[in-house]
């Protein structure tokens, strides 16, 4: 991925950063107007066999799927705008983000049944914030972004450009490697203060909205040190981070959400290595009769009572750019593993990932993938879902 493509990713989809890295700039008197995005779409063909099913499965053991649809970027569009005034650089930025394929509602996970021709797929407005600050002093943020936690985990990933695990999956997202490796950094109303560049050395803190409270007693605390480093042509990042926050039950239980991470990635000569590892406490959910059922995010309010849970994973991945051609092959492995008191063995979410990317011209990837998940539910019962995805992701 060229490093246009990359703040393409980074900035106009994910937007990591306080402002957009688009693609089309646009003078506007004092302001200038930033829009970019995406528009992608992939063939996707999935075996699943035990525990392991799509939604449509109902009681099928083996079954296989064959979709047209979004990849784990949902197709976006955003737009932002930026100037300078009294001596500070001020900003605002929205995003939409959407699906090519029918569902019947915003659903991630894939559990919809609905697939209309009239265009039921959802539109989803996960970024919508203003920043202000300068490079003397650091960038404050305040609005809905994506969190500080996980957030580097995820746009390390090089299934950001395809399919990743769960093909075949409606809504607006197949999730990616998210959930066999990582936790999402999910989308949080939050306020938040970057530090200046200090040769390479940059804190992140955000006091943000806090997930699976019944009464919104509590706010959540998250942040991260990050270090960027380049010499003798070696790059790369190294980065450590961490998130607090309580969940609440419906009749007012309390319990503590803790989470930690640690990853770094090196790059030379076309190659780039990727290693992470987090651990956390009571920050997603466990099935019983399924697999890991969440995705990293913080369960919902809804028992009496509050079930402890114990997690931890993390993957590996390298990527190689073929010289002269320029496309990009990588492979990568990770896990997700929780458990808790009252089960007998570990849920777990465990992936191996290969996938090519080449890019047609400096805006258009063409994309072949494939992902072999395996999944163990708290009753050990097992599944397995392999994918095989072909497609194309256009960034402008």
């Amino acid at each position: 991925m060229n490093k246009k493509l990359g703040l393409a990713v980074a900035g106009a989809l994910l937007a990591a950063s306080t402002t957009a890295s688009a693609g089309i700039t646009i003078p506007a008197g004092d302001w200038t107007v930033d829009i970019g995005g995406n528009v992608n779409a992939f063939y996707a063909h999935t075996t699943y066999s035990g525990n392991q099913k799509s939604a449509s499965a109902g009681t099928v053991s083996n079954q296989s799927t064959n979709t047209i649809q979004t990849g784990l970027l949902p197709t976006a569009l955003g737009i932002g705008a930026k100037t300078r005034q009294n001596d500070l650089d001020i900003a605002v930025q929205f995003s939409f983000f959407t699906g090519i394929n029918a569902a019947s509602s915003d659903n991630l996970n894939g559990t919809g049944a609905g697939n209309g021709g009239l265009g039921y797929n959802s539109l989803n407005i996960r970024q919508a914030f203003l920043s202000f600050g300068d490079a003397s002093w650091g960038t404050v943020k305040m609005g809905r972004d994506l969190g500080v936690f996980g957030s580097d985990a995820i746009l390390s990933d090089m299934t950001l450009l395809g399919v990743g695990s769960n093909g075949g999956s409606t809504g607006s997202s197949t999730l990616g490697r998210i959930g066999s490796g990582y936790q999402y950094a999910d989308w949080y109303a939050q306020i938040q203060y970057q530090t200046p560049n200090w040769n390479g050395f940059q804190l992140t803190g955000a006091v943000q909205e806090a997930l699976g409270q019944s009464d919104n007693n509590n706010l959540g605390f998250a942040g991260k040190a990050t270090y960027d480093f380049a010499a003798n042509d070696v790059s790369g990042r190294v980065w450590v981070g961490g998130l607090t926050t309580k969940r609440q039950s419906t009749a007012g239980v309390e319990a503590d959400v803790d989470a930690w991470e640690i990853g770094g990635k090196v790059a030379y000569a076309g190659a780039e290595l990727v290693g992470y590892y987090y651990d956390m406490t009571n920050m997603d959910a466990i099935s019983a009769t399924t697999h890991l059922a969440g995705v990293g995010v913080i369960p919902a309010s809804s028992a009496t009572a509050i079930t402890e849970t114990d997690g931890s994973g993390g993957y590996v991945q390298a990527t190689y750019k073929l010289p002269t051609i320029g496309t990009k092959i990588g492979a990568s492995w990770g896990t997700s593993k929780l458990s808790t008191a009252t089960s007998t063995t570990d849920a777990e979410r465990e992936a191996w990932i290969v996938g090519a990317y080449h890019p047609l011209t400096k805006s258009l990837n063409l994309v072949a993938e494939y992902n072999n998940l395996e999944t163990t539910s708290t009753t050990n019962t097992t599944g397995k879902a392999r994918t095989v995805s072909l497609g194309a992701i256009l960034f402008f």
